[in-house]
């Protein structure tokens, strides 16, 4: 992964963590994967949390100097919602549907 997008990534990572988003991970699939170079993913509290967080994410993505190529007014009811930037797709989940698809062990390196 390119320095730069990891130095946007950890911001992105901390700046979930300081909005109350739980166990922040940045996962680097740039070898595995040909549309993105890295995922963050974290878990919200509730639909709440997911709506308010994804609206200041916007936010601090724009300041970040990152295009957000799939916003939506408003999040989804299904406890999930994907943030693509390019180059770092980021992933709100409740506790439920992170637990259930378990992307950090789909997207780990085979090697």
């Amino acid at each position: 992964m390119r320095k730069e997008i990891e130095e946007k990534a950890l911001a992105i990572q901390q700046f979930l963590n300081d909005h109350k988003g739980l166990n922040t991970q940045v996962i680097d699939v740039s070898e595995e994967c040909s549309w993105t170079d890295c995922f963050v993913i974290t878990t919200v509290n509730s639909l709440g949390h997911l709506r308010g967080l994804a609206h200041e994410l916007w936010g601090f993505l724009i300041d970040l100097g990152l295009e957000v190529n799939n916003r939506r007014k408003t999040p989804g009811d299904d406890g999930w919602e994907l943030v693509d930037c390019n180059d770092i797709v980021i992933h709100l989940m409740s506790q439920e549907l992170r637990d259930f698809y378990t992307l950090e062990k789909l997207w780990q390196p085979l090697r």
